[in-house]
C-alpha cells in the first residue's frame, strides 16, 4: 500500500511521520509528475485552504485529483484537507466539492482560539482532537455521515471513500485515525 501526501503547503510532514510509524509507504505530490507514481490513497493535510486551492489549479493538479477521488480513491482530508473536499464553504469558495458536507471556515477562531480535547469518534473509539483554527461541519447531506461532535459541532464525518477532520491528528501519538484510514483503503484495494 502507498499513499501519496498533498505537499504544497501546511502539515504534510506530519502526516508523513505517522505513516513511518506505521510502517506505511508514502511520497509528497508537489507537482503534476509526481501523480505518475501509483498510489492507493490519498492525504489532504491541514493548511491554509485557499493557497492550497489556488495551488492545485496553478500547478494542474486539481483536475486529476478530482477525477481520481470521484472515481473512489479514499482520501483523508484534515483541517483544511476537510473544506478542500467540501461541496459548500462558508465564507469560502469549493475547490474538489467531492463531499455532501457543509463547512464554516476557521469556525474556532483564530490562532489563540486553538484548543484540545478528547471525544469519542464512532468507529474508532476515544481520540485525542488538537484545533488549530479549524474549521466544523456545520451539516452533513446525502451519503455523507457524521462520526464525532465537540460542543454539538460536528468535526470528522466520512462519504464513501472519503474520510475528514475538523481537527489534527497528526499533531498526537495516538495512531487510531491514520490506522483507521488505512484500513479504508485496505477494504476498497479488498472489493
Amino acid at each position: 500500500m502507498t499513499v501519496a501526501i498533498l505537499a504544497l503547503q501546511g502539515a504534510f510532514a506530519e502526516h508523513a511521520a505517522m505513516l513511518d510509524r506505521l510502517g506505511t509507504e508514502h511520497f509528497e505530490i508537489r507537482q503534476r509528475r509526481d501523480l505518475d507514481r501509483p498510489f492507493d490513497g490519498l492525504i489532504l493535510p491541514g493548511g491554509e485552504s485557499t493557497v492550497m486551492r489556488k495551488l492545485l489549479h496553478d500547478l494542474d493538479l486539481f483536475e486529476p485529483l478530482q477525477t481520481r477521488i470521484l472515481d473512489g480513491l479514499p482520501v483523508f482530508g484534515t483541517c483544511a484537507g476537510l473544506i478542500l473536499l467540501a461541496k459548500d464553504v462558508d465564507g469560502g469558495v469549493p475547490c474538489f466539492a467531492t463531499m455532501d458536507i457543509s463547512v464554516r471556515r476557521n469556525a474556532y477562531g483564530r490562532q489563540l482560539g486553538s484548543f484540545y480535547t478528547e471525544q469519542q469518534c464512532r468507529d474508532i473509539g476515544r481520540i485525542p482532537m488538537t484545533f488549530i483554527r479549524a474549521p466544523y461541519i456545520k451539516a452533513t447531506a446525502g451519503a455523507a455521515e457524521a462520526l464525532a461532535e465537540v460542543d454539538g459541532n460536528i468535526v470528522a464525518a466520512r462519504q464513501g471513500n472519503q474520510l475528514v477532520t475538523a481537527f489534527h491528528p497528526e499533531l498526537s501519538t495516538d495512531l487510531s485515525v491514520h490506522r483507521y484510514f488505512l484500513g479504508r483503503i485496505t477494504q476498497r484495494n479488498r472489493s
